[in-house]
């Protein structure tokens, strides 16, 4: 039984999200719209993760301020929102339900995506934990409440990484076996690249190792969500440093060239550290069209991207890492000095 302001009665939505229903005050730098309704799962007890990296885990700094993915997530009746949505206009393609690490995750996942469904006829995607699922089973749960598309945020792509960041390192509940079957058991309920695979880069992987995971879950038929890690407050890592704006950019490409079926990791030549010194094709067109360094996560009912997450990589003053829109003819000038830095 939920208590006051606690789901499925009640969510926490991004700033963007919050700004785009006129729930808070502000405004898009260069205009930029917010494609996904992204909900987020609260309770008092808050989530039971202990991920290095994350403001909601349960071993951060109660002192600082409470951020996810580097903004504040006020909280709303979920009534509220979905009336919203109904009866004022809106950029909103998808909406985006996030499960917590909680015993109450799954019921609660499962009330929300139907409620928002049912009630404003916008696709549904679920952000899953397989933590406290059960495999199969718990997916068509998920699938029959609504949602097309899920995604699982795996982060970190190696077991040693996970293991640090996400496990035993810091006392965490999550368990790498645990989500390599989830990604597999994702496929058979909803299908050839409607699952997206969460990955942060910049956790202590290299170039490599980032790109080899990302064609081993193309191969599997999941699509990649790239991430750039960015310190937040209060967590174990909030003195970490963002990676070079090359790294990022080297892996973005990557991503793009393995999702779209262009290239292979195979096709790719890597230095003895990692890093990539060949993509096995002409990028030109592919630095060019500007593309590969726009937000990568779900489409909406047209098949393009609805989920964009503006300035969720970087503050409006820094140099912008995951674009929310087609990069401009500057943008892209500016993204090939990047890459060579």
């Amino acid at each position: 039984m939920s208590t006051k302001g606690e789901s499925p009665e009640f969510v926490q939505t991004s700033l963007a999200g919050a700004m785009a229903m006129g729930l808070m005050p502000g405004k898009f730098q260069r205009n930029a719209q917010c494609g996904c309704l992204n909900l987020l799962e609260t309770y008092a007890d808050g989530c039971k993760a202990s991920c290095s990296y994350c403001g909601l885990a349960r071993n951060r700094n109660s002192e600082a301020q409470a951020t996810f993915i580097r903004v504040k997530w006020p909280t709303y009746p979920l009534g509220e929102i979905v009336s919203r949505v109904q009866t004022r206009p809106h950029p909103f393609r998808r909406v985006c339900v996030s499960m917590v690490t909680h015993r109450r995750a799954l019921d609660d996942a499962c009330a929300i995506i139907s409620g928002v469904r049912e009630n404003t006829g916008l696709p549904v995607s679920g952000l899953l934990s397989p933590t406290v699922m059960a495999g199969l089973r718990d997916l068509e749960r998920i699938r029959r409440a609504g949602a097309d598309r899920i995604g699982i945020a795996i982060d970190a792509v190696t077991p040693e990484l996970f293991e640090k960041h996400r496990a035993g390192g810091v006392k965490g509940p999550h368990r790498w076996e645990v989500y390599m079957q989830s990604l597999e058991d994702a496929v058979c309920v909803f299908g050839p690249y409607m699952v997206g695979v969460h990955l942060i880069a910049g956790l202590g992987e290299t170039e490599r190792q980032m790109v080899d995971f990302i064609d081993w879950t193309n191969k599997m038929n999941v699509a990649t969500h790239l991430f750039s890690f960015f310190p937040e407050s209060g967590s174990l890592l909030d003195a970490h440093s963002q990676p070079v704006l090359k790294h990022y950019r080297h892996i973005q490409l990557a991503r793009y060239l393995i999702n779209e079926n262009i290239v292979s990791a195979d096709a790719m030549r890597f230095s003895s550290s990692g890093e990539v010194m060949d993509f096995g094709v002409d990028i030109e067109p592919y630095l060019a069209m500007g593309t590969p360094f726009m937000t990568s996560g779900c489409p909406g009912n047209d098949g393009l991207l609805a989920c964009n997450r503006p300035f969720g990589n970087e503050r409006a003053s820094e140099p912008m890492r995951n674009y929310p829109f087609p990069p401009s003819r500057e943008d892209i000038a500016v993204i090939r000095s990047q890459m060579m830095r």
